[in-house]
């Protein structure tokens, strides 16, 4: 992460918890985060009361304070936040590993906790349960108040626009996200976390209701509950703990006009969350962080809020040439056990759940350790990233 580091410090995964994923859970936000938290820390044998660095997502309804007063924790000596929701998937890992490596603090949770099903709303903000879309009401802030009232109010319809103007500049057909939908539900199918487990084929897909034209249901991710947690420590201390260690081999972030904002709307050539970013390429400084390049990846848990951001993230972080994520998909190599490079091994977000993507982070460090239910064999290195289409980033993990 940091090439400066001494490798006692460098940062590393030892711990990961999950609740269940359903569609409605009787418990709180809180009580989840909670239960996902004391998980992982059961998972890697560190007392909870040990932990001294939380990072999370700004939208996270839990904060600092709820945690370590629930919990018993006595004294927080890092705490930081990362802007947008599935974008910051990658973030937080970068600022706990950051975090250990500098000294700031030794043991650092990351954590994630979603009330998102149809009927788990339990107040009137955007972000305490339910869909955040279906609560603007008639006071619409900033940019809403531009696209709100023509129709432009769910995440499929803004995604769909990204779809068509990849299907307009390349070629990609609708079908190829269904594959990938296909490919998704096969992987959940033998999951004991996934929601779905029910394997689907592209006729079935084909069938399914249109969301929002390409995108059909079994393009979009799930609407559930549950929460994922992850502890991140250094080197010198996971030595002797319960579980083999996973190392943050390297991360990278960048921030430009999210497609919310409608500045572009991909108009360009679509390279926001890997190839081009400010100028510099997340994808780039990745990789050349780490040492390695794209041929080097095992597995790729890549952000799926809807398939149709799979081909493009293959295409922006340099899996495939511009254009070519469509036909990679179509190809095979994104399925398990055969596909040069299995991605979302778990079932991902349309199979396993939605947890703004944090339930990616588990699988990837599962495949790591080599107790994955759908096993890379020889898995060395994850990468995982957040949604191309908010505040990017990515990170490469090794066993």
């Amino acid at each position: 992460m940091l090439s400066e580091t001494p490798s006692h410090r460098r940062a590393t995964i030892v711990g990961i918890g999950q609740t269940e994923f359903e569609k409605k859970i009787e418990r709180s936000e809180l009580a989840l985060a909670c239960d996902a938290i004391m998980d992982a820390c059961e998972d890697c044998g560190i007392p909870v009361t040990q932990i001294d660095g939380i990072t999370r997502y700004d939208v996270e309804q839990n904060t600092e304070w709820d945690i370590i007063y629930t919990l018993g924790i006595p004294h927080l000596n890092f705490f930081a936040g990362t802007p947008s929701g599935g974008g910051g998937v990658a973030g937080t890992i970068i600022l706990a590993a950051l975090a250990v490596e500098t000294g700031q603090a030794n043991t650092v949770v990351v954590y994630r906790a979603r009330k998102r099903g149809r009927l788990s709303g339990y107040g009137s903000g955007a972000n305490e349960g339910g869909r955040p879309w279906a609560k603007a009401g008639t006071l619409l802030k900033g940019s809403q108040q531009y696209h709100l009232p023509f129709g432009l109010a769910s995440p499929a319809q803004e995604m769909a626009l990204i779809a068509r103007r990849h299907m307009h500049v390349y070629g990609t057909r609708a079908e190829q996200f269904g594959m990938q939908a296909v490919v998704q539900r096969a992987h959940a199918a033998s999951n004991p976390s996934a929601i779905m487990r029910n394997a689907i084929t592209l006729e079935e897909w084909s069938s399914s209701r249109m969301i929002a034209d390409p995108l059909r249901l079994f393009d979009c991710s799930l609407e559930n509950d549950g929460a994922v947690a992850l502890v991140v420590t250094t080197a010198e201390r996971a030595r002797g703990l319960r579980q083999k260690p996973v190392h943050v081999l390297a991360g990278a972030q960048g921030e430009h006009p999210i497609h919310t904002q409608l500045p572009v709307y991909f108009t360009e050539t679509g390279d926001f969350g890997g190839r081009e970013t400010g100028g510099w390429s997340i994808g780039r400084r990745l990789f050349e962080s780490a040492g390695i390049g794209p041929g080097d990846v095992d597995v790729a848990m890549i952000f799926d809020h809807f398939t149709m951001a799979i081909p493009l993230t293959l295409e922006q972080y340099g899996f495939c040439g511009a254009g070519e994520g469509g036909a990679f998909i179509e190809s095979g190599a994104t399925r398990w056990p055969d596909g040069q490079l299995p991605v979302n091994t778990h079932g991902g977000s349309n199979g396993e759940a939605f947890i703004h993507g944090f339930n990616h982070l588990p699988e990837a460090v599962r495949q790591l350790r080599g107790t994955a239910v759908n096993q890379v064999d020889g898995c060395e290195v994850a990468f995982v990233n957040g949604s191309i289409t908010d505040c990017a980033g990515a990170v490469l993990l090794s066993r």
